[in-house]
């Protein structure tokens, strides 16, 4: 068995080489390759959201936005060619202010990333807030505010990291609510993160329950003219 994990560790120069060639989105962890599930329609909504929202607001400042297609490298710099130790990821949406900073001479991985926004799903909540969080406190220095967006209900998650190195931790909740992000003066408001995005409601619950008293009153009323 460890011998079968062992063989399916790449470096970082073959990730590389295979994620230029490829026709999917593979993150990369410490030699791990990680294959990037497809969005729901609630996800490509809240993300071309951001893409407008913030775009109009990033227009003519030292800060520009990328979407998901558009990959970071987090971790420390690679000692040797063939190191195996770091993270290649695919954020939801990201800024980055001054100029671009580049991993290689390809200039297709950024490294200095201002704000990272992630839209959260059930498959990657956990990666999210755990593991991919941890490293990029730890190794993304430039990174100033990490937010976490719900698909589920209209929540925003806002991490900002203080002067002394710390996080400080706001949760954002309902529709009339904002999100201001000082490292890059901007404001989201939550009306407009969601906009055309449907939540789940238990509506449906709702009207089986309603059939079925509907189906009891007919049958009562069935008895009742039998008796008659």
């Amino acid at each position: 068995m460890a011998v079968a994990v062992a063989e399916l560790l790449r470096t970082e120069e073959q990730y590389l080489a295979m994620e230029r060639e490829a026709d999917e989105r593979n993150e990369f962890i410490d030699g791990y390759i990680f294959r990037m599930a497809g969005e729901s329609q609630e996800h490509g909504e809240i993300v071309a959201n951001l893409g407008w929202i913030l775009g109009s607001q990033l227009r003519g400042t030292p800060c520009r936005g990328r979407s998901g297609n558009s990959k970071i490298r987090t971790g420390p710099r690679p000692q040797f060619a063939r190191s195996q130790k770091g993270m290649y990821s695919y954020p939801d949406f990201f800024v980055i202010c001054g100029d671009l900073e580049f991993h290689d001479e390809f200039q297709d991985v950024i490294t200095n990333p201002t704000v990272i926004f992630e839209v959260l799903s059930p498959s990657t909540e956990s990666y999210d807030r755990g593991e991919k969080f941890f490293r990029y406190q730890n190794w993304s220095p430039t990174l100033k505010d990490y937010i976490l967006i719900s698909q589920a209900s209209p929540t925003v998650e806002h991490f900002s990291r203080q002067s002394d190195g710390s996080w400080n931790y706001r949760v954002h909740q309902g529709m009339d609510a904002s999100v201001t992000i000082k490292s890059i003066k901007c404001k989201l408001t939550l009306a407009e993160v969601f906009d055309r995005v449907k939540f789940p409601t238990d509506e449906p619950e709702k009207k089986r329950g309603t059939k079925k008293a509907a189906k009891k009153k007919t049958t009562a009323t069935v008895k009742e003219k039998k008796k008659r």
